[in-house]
């Protein structure tokens, strides 16, 4: 059923894109009433608008808090059309029915970003908004709610076309509505939460955009998120469901590095990772690491690219790269192929907390901080400054490879990786043979291990290939047996305490 809009209440903080809106109203004889700086922008158009306090002969309260918290308001927005009781008392208590709402909410998350003074932040904790946006959407058969400045497009839409609104229109405006209050009410229970445990999953993302499809083609796939906060995308095609993952793998390792830094990304895994004094000996030996896997893999650096370093990256084939500056040269020639995503990261990716749905749940951690708890010298000799160099590298790298998860690593660079076996013993096989097709020695190389070893197999292995110094958290009931090997055999073990599981 079309309803003609004959009266509206206006009251909003963003009056930005309005004034189309306001105008179109009074053209169409439409009653308008309003509170404070609302009021006067709409009269400053010369649009007739009656005051709230006109209405209620009640003044606005308390500086402000209290102005359109009143029966003679919320009867004329929660009045039933079709009910005669209702009619009769909006006709003896003489309440206007309100046919539009344009309300939106004081900037709370914003508030909350500006400023630690606690009063600031709770004056702008809304009350009559959420009131009045919670009351038209209830009452959405009769009335229309628009909640937010996102929505003064489709409202205009509506308007020019005439013809009133349909109960599709009012329905679909009262679920925005309430999208608006119940991200609200996250952003305020989270202040007050205060990072401690809640009841209820809570969480709250804008959404960014619908990916052409998720993991799989047959698959949809939305993702809620504001990239443009992290990034700013300087060229190539849209990123997919897989690109953003991938590209949130490779932002997560890179963080864990302030030297010179050059990581290679597929499928979450870090297949090449290099620290060297320049950028371009960093992408050299990053790449060398595993150049097979390289191909179509997210690149990802902390340093800003150079056209040297750009002219060495192009020789292959990737999806993006990711960095904190581009030189101007460099750009042109990464620019070259233009499905290449290039990425400037703006700040870091701030992930406090890892979800996970399971068995029709959700499972919440806090994100894995740091590289270790505690260095323990267990084997044979201390680590050299080299070594112990090369270990806390390989630490961080097996850190971000799924489990069970092996890093080998000399000078600096990962010349070994095995990840996702099933046993560890595997996954040491898998990196001692990636290392070996690729020509590297691996005499005096470190090897870190993400969880303890369960028997001094792998500690043998690493031995007979050269391997002498070893890194792991410990805490297996053998942790003897491989602390032993490694004291008879001349090798460093280093015990941190501290398990790096990647499910």
């Amino acid at each position: 059923m079309q309803k003609q809009i004959k009266s509206a209440l206006i009251s909003v903080f963003y009056k930005d894109n309005l004034e189309n809106i306001v105008k179109k109203l009074g053209e169409q004889g439409v009653t308008i009433y309003s509170t404070g700086g609302t009021q006067k922008f709409i009269e400053d158009l010369g649009v007739k608008c009656v005051a709230v306090e006109e209405l209620t002969a009640y003044p606005s309260i308390l500086g402000g808090r209290v102005k359109t918290l009143h029966p003679k308001i919320f009867g004329g927005i929660l009045a039933r059309r079709e009910n005669l009781q209702d009619l009769e008392q909006l006709a003896q208590y003489a309440i206007p029915e309100l046919d539009l709402v344009i309300v939106d909410l004081y900037p709370f998350e914003e508030t909350v970003k500006s400023t630690k003074e606690e009063q600031t932040i709770i004056e702008k904790i809304d009350i009559g908004g959420v009131s009045l946006i919670r009351a038209a959407g209830k009452n959405y058969k009769d009335v229309v709610i628009v909640a937010s400045k996102d929505q003064y497009a489709d409202l205009e839409q509506v308007l020019n076309n005439g013809n009133g609104t349909s109960i599709e229109d009012r329905r679909a405006f009262a679920a925005k509505a309430f999208e608006v209050c119940a991200n609200y009410d996250v952003a305020i229970s989270q202040y007050f939460l205060n990072n401690e445990p809640a009841a209820y999953f809570q969480v709250s993302a804008p959404q960014g955009q619908i990916m052409r499809y998720g993991e799989n083609p047959h698959q949809k796939g939305v993702f809620y998120g504001n990239l443009s906060e992290i990034f700013n995308k300087l060229h190539g095609k849209e990123l997919s469901y897989n690109n953003l993952v991938d590209v949130d793998a490779a932002c997560q390792l890179i963080q864990e590095f302030t030297e010179t830094t050059f990581a290679v990304i597929k499928h979450t895994n870090v297949c090449g990772i290099a620290s060297r004094p320049t950028l371009k000996a960093a992408w050299d030996a990053a790449l060398a690491g595993d150049k097979e896997s390289a191909f179509g893999g997210v690149l990802v650096t902390n340093a800003v690219i150079d056209k040297t370093t750009a002219e060495s990256i192009s020789e292959i084939f990737f999806e993006i790269l990711i960095a904190p500056g581009f030189d101007a040269d460099a750009l042109t020639v990464l620019q070259a192929k233009k499905n290449r995503i290039l990425l400037q990261q703006l700040q870091p990716v701030k992930a406090p907390y890892v979800y996970k749905n399971v068995l029709n749940g959700v499972l919440l951690q806090e994100n894995d901080k740091g590289n270790y708890q505690e260095w323990n010298e267990a084997g044979a000799r201390p680590s050299t400054p080299a070594e112990k160099a090369d270990l806390e590298f390989a630490n961080l790298v097996c850190k971000h490879l799924k489990s069970n998860a092996i890093a080998l690593v000399k000078d600096k660079q990962l010349i070994g990786k095995g990840c996702g076996q099933t046993s560890r013993i595997d996954s040491l096989r898998h990196a001692i043979a990636k290392a070996a097709q690729f020509n590297f020695d691996l005499k005096g190389a470190a090897m870190a291990s993400d969880a303890f070893f369960p028997f001094d197999d792998c500690v043998r292995i690493a031995h007979e290939e050269g391997i002498t110094s070893v890194i792991q958290p410990g805490g297996s009931m053998r942790d003897n047996d491989s602390i032993e090997f490694c004291k008879q055999n001349g090798m460093v073990m280093v015990m941190t305490g501290t398990r790096h599981f990647r499910h």
